[in-house]
């Protein structure tokens, strides 16, 4: 089983992406897709346990991690999914399974809706943000909080932080399931040195502004309604999305099921790392893991 993953790059829309290669080529491709804010080395857990039984490959979406930012600062779902089919293109995969955390599992909705050819199975880790229901505000409301999110991040000074310590820190502050040891290597991760010693999130700001011209509800239900492999919704118990009011979500998909992981938050698979590869590795068909 490999201890850590190789770096390797690529190309998409002139940026150069990074992605996390745990190796296993000879195996079935499977890929993990991180959620906003967040970075490919945010699976390592999941990762690791699934190396074994397929060709592990963690992205780093544009704007985040190690991957180039947009020039013009625009990160619309639908841009990260060209990205993903760049990824595809460059392993040379006929087929991949998909398994995306949050704005990342929405990545993989979209990608499986648009290409099912393409998807063997899908997991989407409370990653439904864009219920059926959602109302679609008029187009100058749209485009007028999106220049008032513009006008705010530019002139954001990003935050420093004196120790990687500090950093880690205020990930816990944001989600206190986080242990100490999980926090720091996230943040070792997701953060890089200043010129002046400090560390700063590798994330681009712009990537919190939403895109005026995003899919509205009408275009997702149709894309779900186009996945054709076996589909795993996991919702975390106690997550800010509305995963109760998306129990009845499996009807808007050919061949979903809704599990709950309870008493997690939104990192579920940080907060309940042993409960979440317990549903993923019986939804692949791959058994209890031994530990």
């Amino acid at each position: 089983m490999a201890s850590a993953p190789h770096d390797r790059f690529y190309e998409s829309h002139g940026l150069r992406l990074h992605y996390a290669d745990w190796g296993n080529e000879s195996a079935p491709p499977l890929i993990l897709v991180h959620g906003g804010r967040d970075h490919c080395r945010s699976w390592d857990v999941v990762a690791r346990s699934l190396q074994p039984h397929y060709h592990v490959i963690s992205p780093d979406l544009r704007g985040h991690g190690d991957s180039d930012w947009t020039r013009g600062g625009s990160y619309a779902l639908t841009e990260y999914v060209y990205d993903l089919v760049q990824l595809v293109r460059t392993i040379a995969a006929p087929q991949i399974t998909l398994i995306g955390h949050s704005m990342g599992g929405m990545v993989s909705l979209i990608f499986s809706g648009s290409f099912p050819e393409q998807v063997a199975k899908l997991v989407v880790l409370d990653g439904v943000t864009m219920l059926p229901d959602a109302p679609k505000p008029p187009a100058h409301e749209r485009i007028g909080k999106w220049v008032g999110q513009l006008d705010k991040l530019h002139d954001r000074t990003p935050r420093r932080y004196a120790t990687l310590a500090d950093a880690a820190a205020q990930m816990v502050l944001h989600n206190r399931r986080l242990s100490r040891e999980l926090a720091l290597h996230l943040a070792t991760h997701g953060a890089r040195q200043n010129e002046d010693g400090t560390f700063s999130w590798k994330f681009d700001p712009y990537q919190r502004a939403s895109a005026p011209h995003r899919l509205w509800p009408d275009d997702h239900v149709a894309l779900w309604s186009r996945i054709a492999c076996p589909t795993l919704l996991l919702n975390a118990g106690e997550s800010f999305l509305a995963g109760a009011r998306a129990a009845g979500l499996e009807r808007y998909f050919p061949q979903a099921r809704v599990e709950t992981i309870a008493g997690a938050g939104h990192w579920l698979q940080h907060d309940k790392p042993q409960e979440v590869l317990g549903a993923i590795r019986q939804f692949l068909g791959l058994g209890e893991e031994s530990l």
